[in-house]
């Protein structure tokens, strides 16, 4: 069979205060002409439907207007899965009428071991999920780690294979080898814990990822990010976007390019060069833009607006310079203890409690008598 691969398609996002519904509307018209135009047995999407686990009504209506497009109006079978930014309680509504009219949206783990088979190929739709989670439905606490619930969860999978069919994963985590790019890709691991590893995947044919937004995240043949089918913030800038299209025997991948409804620009120059040649781009893309100037330019975001109207970052060279200077001095001379207290606050969110301070004392005290 031959299917369409994307992700992350996060409805309602905004770039800096910018409303992105028109352009993801847009998008998503590209994704519906290249699914007719290559014969899709089926459209995938591997998670992050939504950017917010609360969604605005707007974005509500889009996403809804979408697939009801998709699966209603153009017949296709759509196999979704909930992300990270999802709530799967929210999205899963509705899940077993929908699957009546082949929109199988899964957002409960439970569920992700009864495979969906179309033609020759059974998907399995993995939801994004909790180590505790996993350890609630295995009855098993010893699952420490995302590679121990991956590992119990290939395993389940494996036993429903029917021999004779090919096997899809449709998953929505951070794979071991892959390298995070993006500004707009949330961080759900510490410390690289929470990195699946591509070892664990080797029992089926092709794995379509969401969660990393650049499809050259990872390099591995049957184990593939389609990212996102938008630039969603300016780290995300020189990315090129698209859909993976895959067809199972013989098993082919080819990758089909987005051009950008509006693209972001990298600009770096001095005040007077960028207005004079505001006239050569495109007013209502999105700039990011770093200015060179030494001296001080009065109002000079709104000056640069008249030229250049969705600036979404501006920043300038030297001041850039001179703080992170003065970041690096008070680095260095910072207590151990107050390094320790910044990293876990950066880290976990939270403060390190009274007991925690106290064990990373006696273990600081310790090393000190040590060294």
């Amino acid at each position: 069979m031959r299917f369409l691969h994307t992700a992350d398609w996060h409805i309602g996002k905004t770039l800096n205060g910018f409303d992105l519904l028109a352009d993801q509307q847009a998008t998503f018209d590209q994704i519906e002409e290249i699914a007719q135009e290559k014969r899709v047995d089926a459209v995938v999407i591997a998670g992050d439907l939504y950017d917010r686990s609360i969604p605005s009504e707007a974005a509500v209506r889009v996403l809804n207007a979408m697939l009801n497009q998709l699966n209603l109006q153009d017949h296709f079978p759509v196999l979704a899965i909930s992300g990270n930014h999802d709530s799967a309680t929210r999205l899963g509504t509705g899940a077993d009428w929908f699957a009546l009219k082949s929109l199988y949206l899964n957002t409960n783990l439970a569920t992700a071991f009864e495979p969906v088979t179309i033609k020759d190929t059974q998907f399995f739709l993995l939801p994004f999920f909790g180590i505790q989670e996993v350890r609630n439905y295995f009855h098993d606490d010893a699952i420490r780690n995302v590679n121990q619930a991956m590992e119990r969860i290939v395993a389940a999978m494996e036993k429903e294979f029917i021999s004779g069919k090919f096997h899809v994963l449709v998953a929505h985590f951070f794979a071991a080898g892959s390298q995070r790019t993006a500004e707009s890709e949330t961080l759900v691991e510490v410390g690289g814990l929470s990195a699946v590893s591509t070892a664990l995947l080797a029992p089926f044919d092709y794995v379509a990822l969401g969660h990393l937004h650049n499809r050259d995240a990872l390099h591995t043949e049957r184990v593939r990010y389609s990212g996102s089918p938008m630039k969603f913030s300016v780290s995300e800038a020189k990315q090129e976007k698209g859909v993976w299209i895959v067809d199972t025997d013989p098993f082919e991948v080819e990758w089909v390019p987005l051009p950008p409804v509006h693209d972001i620009h990298l600009l770096k120059g001095r005040f007077a060069d960028l207005v004079a040649t505001a006239r050569k781009h495109a007013s209502d893309d999105f700039y990011d833009i770093e200015l060179t100037d030494h001296e001080r330019i009065p109002d000079v975001l709104n000056k640069l607006r008249e030229h250049y109207p969705k600036i979404v970052s501006l920043h300038r060279t030297h001041q850039a310079r001179q703080v992170e200077t003065i970041a690096d001095q008070k680095r260095r001379q910072a207590a151990p203890m107050d390094l320790l207290a910044d990293f876990y606050q950066q880290t976990m969110g939270d403060e390190l409690s009274a007991q925690q301070r106290q064990w990373a004392q006696q273990s600081l005290e310790k090393i000190s008598k040590e060294d």
